[in-house]
């Protein structure tokens, strides 16, 4: 008679046989994540961030949609094979493949301005919508990667990685604030003594310039630092070398080897000497298709909206080119307020039948930013996109570390990869 495995069952039968969990490590993998959030995205944000500066560049081109409908296509494509083949593939060599290739492409957006000095042209747009895609591959390598993997961890650690990959945003943002009004300040300097209308061209061009070198510079140390921290200080904190070894004693493949050079036996049995089997990609897919919609929906309708709309279609107002890069911080930041708030239990959406029903409720932010870019005034265009991304962080945090409950660790691995592939869908 074939044994019928429900997801409570197995929830049940953990809960009673899982030791006591060490926390050895705990706060300081928690940080850890938090950086290796920020730096999954700390480089596209970078670029995202400083879209009036390739605007300015590449006026013909409408920047802001291409290099995300060119990002887009490379993060799904390659994630979806690496979910398909997640069982197989090394989860280390992978996350550090996804950071490795981030600090490459960081620095040869890096060089290719400073080689160029700032000029436009098709060919420079085509490479920095190389750089684009590059990125893209990078964030399926270690997004996927990094959810799958700390899904078996604490949910605490999750909520962290996902709050620093907000957080990259949200510094971005302030970064480059900081230095518009910097760089402004000395340009209408140097505008008051300017006899020429090439010199003043030419201190304009200097105002975008700069702080986009400073941008990637910034980013192309980052991810360098992220690369070392992933390799060397993250696999030596015991927390994680004892869920590492706890889903490989599961029937995981993912780090095995790396957990036998270290001397760790990971047999897969169960109590009673079995072979531990673990639920296929599509069984795990269809028992949380409505997670796995939730996600598409929440992001199909945020990226509907951030960046382009809000950097191309927000019209003239008092802000002038302060405006969009308002709305961006504005968005950003609350992104990142909205991914803490579920660490109160008390205001953490678990319900899912709940959480369908607010995302799908999300919808009504596309009618509602048309007719105030329309008709309103800039203070409902922030008030609005405030919400935006204080709904996007939040709902992404509950759906991310509420799915994997219940489930074995290979589970929960593949599990994530899957999510994060309908979320970047």
């Amino acid at each position: 008679m074939s044994k019928v495995d429900t997801r409570e069952e197995t929830k049940a039968a953990m809960e009673n046989s899982e030791p006591l969990r060490p926390t050895e490590g705990k706060f300081a993998a928690i940080v850890v994540c938090w950086l290796l959030g920020n730096g999954c995205l700390f480089s596209w944000n970078s670029m995202l961030t400083i879209e009036d500066y390739y605007i300015y560049l590449f006026p013909k081109y409408h920047p802001s949609r291409v290099l995300t409908l060119v990002y887009q296509p490379f993060a799904v494509g390659t994630l979806a094979i690496l979910a398909y083949k997640e069982n197989k593939i090394n989860t280390r060599i992978r996350n550090l493949f996804g950071y490795t290739l981030f600090f490459i492409s960081s620095l040869a957006v890096l060089l290719l301005d400073l080689v160029t000095s700032g000029k436009g042209g098709l060919g420079t747009f085509v490479g920095v919508c190389m750089v684009s895609g590059a990125f893209g591959i990078a964030d399926a390598h270690t997004q996927g990667g990094m959810v799958g993997e700390l899904s078996y961890m604490l949910p605490e650690f999750i909520q962290s990685f996902l709050a620093g990959a907000a957080a990259s945003g949200a510094l971005t943002s302030a970064l480059r604030l900081i230095t518009k009004a910097a760089f402004e300040n000395s340009k209408n300097g140097l505008h008051k003594g300017a006899t020429h209308d090439s010199y003043k061209v030419d201190i304009d061009h200097l105002s975008f310039y700069l702080p986009a070198v400073l941008f990637f510079s910034i980013s192309t140390f980052f991810e360098l630092f992220c690369v070392l921290l992933y390799a060397f200080v993250f696999p030596k904190l015991p927390i994680v070398k004892y869920y590492r070894s706890k889903v490989a004693s599961e029937g995981s493949n993912t780090f095995s080897s790396d957990l036998a050079e270290d001397g760790i036996k990971t047999p897969r049995v169960n109590d009673e000497g079995k072979l531990l089997e673990r639920k296929g990609t599509k069984q795990l897919l269809l028992e949380n298709i409505d997670y796995a919609i939730d996600l598409f929906l929440i992001y199909a309708l945020t990226l509907s909206i951030f960046p382009g709309f809000l950097s191309e279609d927000t019209g003239s107002h008092s802000l002038g080119t302060w405006y969009a890069l308002v709305l961006i911080a504005m968005y950003n930041v609350c992104d990142l307020i909205g991914r803490y708030i579920p660490l109160l239990k008390s205001l953490k959406l678990q319900s899912r039948k709940m959480l369908t029903i607010v995302i799908v409720s999300r919808l009504l932010f596309v009618p509602a930013f048309y007719f105030t870019a329309k008709y309103g005034a800039q203070g409902w265009m922030i008030m609005l996109t405030s919400l935006l991304g204080l709904t996007n962080g939040y709902l992404t945090v509950c759906v991310l570390t509420s799915a994997p409950k219940g489930y074995m660790g290979p589970e929960q691995n593949a599990l994530g990869n899957v999510l994060v592939l309908f979320l970047l869908g």
